[in-house]
């Protein structure tokens, strides 16, 4: 081979590799995992680890006063940090409380290779819950903190706060998980219908190869189907009103959030494809009956619902909230919103929080 065919080729893998370092530094950019400055005196914007029973778990403060009443967020999933909402669609929560986004034991920031599924069980959660729990309270001077819980995230601090209602102050449950099966019976019909009435007959065929209630198989192949992603978003009633894929929409914006490392966003989708179908916490989930497992609290509850939300169904939401008995609960059902209603409609979010915090600082 020539000299000028060999440096033509050296050029040519040079240009190749060259893109290929482009493309990834623009869909993983590099990172020193630092979360943006809070700019207010007595805030707080702070990436922290607290080490539990061997297991570091990530914790995320964010807070414009730290003085501010605070609430610990159980996020849903599990596996997908809460905090990326936040990051995606930012909320009040922030400018209302000091607020922690904790990372369960095993996923996202608190994930390790030496964590093996079965130690993230339900009583694991839960114990976990109630030391970061303590932490919250020790380190900001608090005899009770708040607690909110969102899609898998309310499974735990229901039962949470079922457990330990003298730690918390009230609990706020955000597209509440009552009765994950009949949710997703529910949801599936829902759904169907609506692509048949729009004439889709692809989706409606699609829809139509599973028989979700005869065939226990059947039901576990479209709960992890690409089509039940596909056709929530497609409507407008999954994760929010406008997410149109979690691909483009959260998988792919995650890969550019700053405030992780490179390294941390791979183990946060690492560790998420390993939970989705390994955690005992998660199958625990889908098999919970609030209805019949949780049918009295000790402490305020307040339910965030989604119209449209079809992950949890709204629908089954309102008829726990009629059922369940509390000292104090209320219902309030976002207009505009799917399954993450206080990441959707900011001003909506703010008088919602500021009457809870006003009601519960009376008590």
């Amino acid at each position: 081979m020539s000299m000028k065919k060999i440096k033509k080729k050296t050029m040519i893998a040079i240009i190749i590799l060259a893109v290929l370092i482009a493309l990834i530094m623009i869909i993983l950019p590099p990172s020193s995992g630092i979360l943006p400055k809070c700019t207010t005196p007595n805030g707080i914007s702070e990436k922290t680890f607290l080490t539990v029973d061997g297991a570091e778990l990530g914790l995320i403060l964010l807070s414009d006063d730290t003085a501010a009443p605070v609430l610990l967020v159980c996020g849903g999933g599990p596996g997908i940090p809460q905090y990326l909402m936040e990051d995606l669609y930012p909320s009040p929560l922030p400018h209302k409380f000091t607020v922690c986004y904790w990372d369960y034991r095993g996923t996202g920031i608190s994930w390790s290779p030496d964590i093996t599924s079965d130690e993230m069980n339900t009583d694991r959660y839960i114990n976990d819950a109630i030391a970061v729990t303590d932490y919250l309270a020790q380190r900001f001077g608090k005899d009770k903190i708040y607690i909110m819980g969102h899609s898998f995230g309310t499974y735990i601090a229901l039962n949470t706060v079922q457990r330990y209602p003298e730690r918390y102050t009230c609990y706020i449950a955000m597209s509440q998980i009552c009765d994950q099966k009949q949710s997703e019976y529910t949801a599936f019909d829902y759904m169907r219908q609506q692509y048949a009435d729009s004439g889709d007959t692809k989706m409606t065929a699609e829809f139509d190869s599973y028989d979700i209630r005869g065939s226990a198989e059947d039901y576990e192949r479209y709960k992890y189907s690409g089509l039940r992603d596909k056709a929530m978003h497609g409507l407008g009633v999954g994760t929010t009103r406008d997410m149109r894929s979690v691909i483009s929409d959260l998988f792919l914006p995650s890969l550019r959030c700053m405030a992780y490392t490179q390294s941390e966003r791979i183990n946060i989708w690492k560790s998420k494809f390993t939970v989705s179908k390994n955690c005992p916490a998660g199958k625990d989930s889908n098999v919970f009956n609030a209805y019949e497992d949780v049918q009295k609290l000790d402490i305020p509850i307040y339910f965030i619902v989604g119209k449209y939300d079809c992950t949890c169904m709204a629908s089954l939401q309102e008829t726990y909230y009629e059922a369940v008995e509390a000292p104090v609960k209320k219902l309030y059902i976002f207009e505009n919103s799917a399954h993450s209603p206080l990441y959707e409609e900011y001003d909506r979010s703010c008088q919602v929080l500021d009457e809870i915090i006003a009601e519960n600082s009376q008590m």
